[in-house]
């Protein structure tokens, strides 16, 4: 029987692409590459249109349960974060004041939603350190568990993330994944055995690049439940489902009588308001769940309460070397799984690897901003039909539609090609050739002089 639960939400906004392509002037700075890559204007629109039905009224009923002693664990992508504090900062201030309350705790998402990983391990570490540190500037604390995009997770990405710091992560509870084991225990991958080392490997130590030391155990594996989830996140305003409509008592119940220890609930931030609008009832269900909850003798905790609550029971889960995903079926192959995918796939490891041969910090970053795994989503639909597609084609830009399937799918192409080509000119050897350009600062450069000013618990002070 379930006693302890953590239930942790996720806020992203995508940085969408600009179709038709636009083409790039030869020469153009970094600055002028992004305003033809990304249509900032359909990513406004957007934000305040998701803002007006879930950021504001989820997170006040947030803030409302959190201060009658629900514990709550959210994270932010730094994409998200970036469009606040362009077009609505004071709905920044009020998620700065649900991460600053003592009953939250802040996750530390993979800051672009990118799939930087599958391209740059050792980059996506060094990303994922950043990460933590911005986080703590911008709400005044420092995120210790973590949860890559879309939830993925494998052996290397597990790896990774013990290399980054962390001490723990939320991965999805896939039954191709766990096997026999449920996702209502803690679990860990790494191999804490002593066993025999050559004496070099003993005495090498482990750094971190922000100098803080490393944990003393590989980080623990939080499986959200998938079916108790979606139950909530998919299924609660499907009036076709068998169990419309779900009432709090009956969700409780469900919870209570779970088999095992703990369990973790995750959902999209967007499915109060959003994905579910308020006549669904789901905010009045919300609102009832802890009392009934506690009716059954069910607490909530954060994600690092429920590791710390249960550590000395971790048992060890294997990890693949395919991601699993909380995406579609739980497989890269809602990313990857049809032919316009994985030619974007493709070039988008063009684009890093030419900034990277830049070796321009603002092309770089240009590019990681292009590996955003939403650029891979919003076309799953192509050649394909079903629920996922269907699920795909929903977030898909209506401006886009009008364009038609496969002209969606060739823009798109050429965004990619437009970057690749602009790039060029910025190679050390044809820069040598060329009049010196003048300097251009970062996108995370602009971020990083704003970050004081964005910290809510600095503001206060």
């Amino acid at each position: 029987m379930v006693k302890d639960l953590a239930v942790y939400t996720v806020v992203h906004q995508p940085r969408r692409l600009k179709l038709p392509a636009q083409p790039i002037p030869r020469g153009a700075t970094p600055e002028e590459i992004a305003h033809c890559l990304f249509d900032e204007r359909m990513n406004e629109r957007y934000f305040r249109k998701v803002a007006q039905y879930s950021y504001y009224p989820a997170t006040q009923m947030f803030l409302d349960l959190v201060r009658k002693g629900m514990k709550l664990s959210i994270g932010f992508s730094l994409s998200f974060i970036r469009q606040a504090a362009a077009w609505d900062e004071t709905l920044l201030d009020l998620f700065r004041e649900l991460v600053a309350h003592e009953n939250v705790e802040l996750i530390g998402v993979e800051p672009y939603h990118s799939f930087l990983f599958l391209f740059d391990m050792p980059a996506f570490v060094t990303w994922m350190q950043e990460m933590a540190s911005d986080l703590e500037l911008i709400f005044g604390k420092r995120p210790v568990v973590t949860d890559t995009t879309e939830m993925c997770m494998s052996a290397t990405l597990y790896n990774a993330l013990d290399q980054a710091g962390f001490q723990g992560a939320v991965m999805d509870g896939r039954p191709w994944v766990m096997g026999w084991r449920e996702s209502t225990h803690l679990y860990h991958n790494g191999d804490e055995a002593p066993y025999a080392l050559p004496l070099e490997v003993k005495r090498r130590r482990p750094t971190r690049k922000d100098g803080l030391e490393m944990p003393s155990h590989s980080p623990y594996l939080l499986t959200r439940h998938l079916e108790l989830s979606d139950d909530v996140g998919y299924r609660f305003s499907n009036q076709s489902w068998d169990s419309y409509p779900l009432y709090a008592d009956t969700y409780a119940n469900w919870i209570s009588q779970a088999r095992g220890e703990m369990l973790l609930l995750g959902w999209d931030f967007e499915t109060f308001g959003e994905h579910h609008r308020q006549d669904s009832g789901i905010f009045d269900f919300m609102r009832s769940l802890p009392d009934e909850l506690r009716h059954r003798g069910v607490d909530t905790y954060t994600a690092s309460q429920l590791i710390a609550r249960h550590q000395q029971q971790s048992h060890y889960l294997p990890l693949p070397v395919y991601p699993t995903t909380w995406a579609g079926s739980g497989g890269m192959e809602f990313f990857l799984g049809n032919d316009a995918q994985k030619t974007i796939l493709q070039l988008m490891g063009y684009v890093y690897g030419m900034a990277q041969l830049s070796n321009h910090e603002d092309l770089i970053d240009l590019a990681i901003w292009l590996t955003q795994s939403d650029n891979l989503h919003l076309i799953q639909w192509y050649g394909r039909s079903g629920p996922e597609a269907e699920v795909s084609a929903y977030f898909t830009p209506s401006e886009w539609w009008a364009l038609g399937p496969n002209r969606v799918i060739y823009e798109q192409q050429q965004v990619y090609i437009n970057a690749l080509r602009a790039m060029e000119s910025y190679l050390p050897a044809r820069q040598w050739r060329q009049p010196e350009r003048k300097g251009t600062r970062r996108s995370r450069e602009f971020m990083a002089e704003r970050l004081p000013e964005l910290s809510y618990v600095a503001r206060r002070a």
